[in-house]
């Protein structure tokens, strides 16, 4: 799980400040407020990881495209550093045989068990290439536990051994005996996964060779390859300490959401590698397929998918889950969040507009669902180019203590309005 990000100089954030990060975390605010920019920041990394690349921008076919340090840098100050962290617990811990401790008057060699560590990293740009200014791995008893310059020397404790060339601060030289916290960043950012605001749209018919996809992809092509191969392999998911297929939770919550009755996905024909998918709205009404069940069910379920097709303990970055869904649903969505954050061990970053789905986390709060402290909401707010992000104050019983002005538009003050004009015409019509 990812503790916290910080950035420097990256996009409209000059200084992001520490951004503590809760199982389940939600970015707030208005359009262009910088929400997208910081999970962006957990992108471009995850796409950098396992490359020789200081920083892999991307392309059309990587998770985000960034262009260059110039268009990613603050201000496209070309002069200025890049500064990017972030802390994490990890899945599998591992253990140092030889950390020196330094809290004796000699200091001894021990055995320390690695279960969590923090990484930050300075870059810069000269002469069109870009430049590693310093990079930290760091536990908690030693922030800057490893610790490299710009010069080439690798300084772990009081030692220096060479780094040989460094092409990337993600992934150590192979024969270098740190190398445990590079196998750990890749692993992390391996176990985060995507899904953009905006989906593939839903086809006829779909074509399935018998792989197995690691993800479903950013855009969510790969949903119902996903949903083949777990029923294949007999991926079950656990649910009130019951072990359950993903495609009957897929299922039940379409029900539950009251967006298909029946959902089903079979052969076209016997022995054929096409599938359809068909689903009832009502008990009496026909199967049709995912084309004609409207267009809000075909964006909704990639996101469905994810949250049980996704191996439990990782990371889902959920950019406007709930886009093209009824109020109704938007609620709901945040009842399967709180399941799949609690039982499936998944941490959820979200990135959303919706004030039915913030509601919704409130009265989870509130009933006990999930504790408060499970649950970091941010407001982001963009001034002049700089963006600024502030936690909201959840209490025990859901109640935010600090909402920003007009959090989600005057909704009250229209209606309020409008009631004064209602009057006014009335009492026109009676004079």
């Amino acid at each position: 799980m990812i503790t916290h990000i910080q950035v420097k100089n990256f996009k409209s954030w000059e200084d992001s400040g520490e951004v503590r990060l809760a199982p389940l975390t939600g970015f707030f605010g208005t359009n262009s407020s910088g929400k997208s920019s910081l999970l962006q920041m957990l992108l471009l990394l995850k796409q950098t990881a396992g490359t020789n690349e200081i920083l892999f921008f991307g392309n059309e076919n990587s998770l985000v495209n960034l262009g260059s340090f110039r268009e990613v840098i603050h201000g496209h100050d070309s002069e200025a550093t890049l500064e990017l962290g972030f802390g994490c617990k990890i899945q599998n811990p591992f253990t140092i045989e030889d950390y020196q401790s330094s809290g004796n008057r000699h200091p001894l060699n021990v055995r320390l068990d690695v279960d969590s560590f923090t990484f930050d990293n300075a870059i810069r740009e000269e002469d069109g290439e870009l430049v590693v200014l310093y990079f930290h791995y760091g536990i908690a008893a030693d922030p800057e536990l490893i610790r490299w310059r710009t010069g080439g020397y690798l300084q772990y404790r009081n030692r220096a051994t060479h780094a040989g060339t460094l092409k990337s601060c993600y992934s150590l030289e192979p024969n270098n005996k740190l190398i445990p916290f590079s196998s750990a960043f890749e692993e992390l950012f391996f176990h985060v996964y995507y899904l953009g605001p905006t989906r593939v749209d839903p086809r006829r018919l779909y074509s399935w060779q018998g792989g197995h996809p690691a993800h479903i992809r950013q855009w969510g092509h790969q949903t119902i390859d996903a949903l083949l191969s777990a029923r294949v392999r007999k991926l079950k998911t656990l649910h009130k300490e019951a072990e359950i297929p993903i495609e009957d939770r897929v299922s039940h919550w379409l029900q539950e959401m009251d967006l298909a009755h029946s959902f089903s996905l079979d052969w076209v024909s016997e022995g054929a590698t096409n599938y359809e998918v068909r689903l009832q709205k009502s008990p009496r009404s026909a199967p049709v397929t995912l084309v004609d069940m409207g267009y809000g069910l075909g964006q909704f379920l990639p996101v469905l998918v994810l949250c049980y097709y996704a191996p439990e303990g990782s990371t889902l970055i959920l950019e406007q889950p709930g886009i093209h869904l009824h109020p109704k649903v938007q609620s709901q969505l945040a009842d399967l969040l709180i399941e799949v954050i609690t039982e499936r061990n998944l941490q959820i970053l979200i990135e959303s507009h919706s004030e039915h789905l913030l509601t919704r986390l409130q009265l989870g709060i509130a009933e006990q669902k999930i504790a408060s402290d499970q649950t970091t909401l941010y407001f982001c707010e963009n001034e002049n180019g700089v963006s600024t992000i502030k936690s909201l104050n959840v209490d025990e019983l859901g109640n935010i203590k600090n909402w920003p002005k007009n959090f989600f538009g005057n909704v009250r003050g229209d209606l309020a309005k409008m009631t004064r004009e209602q009057m006014k015409r009335q009492k026109r019509a009676e004079g």
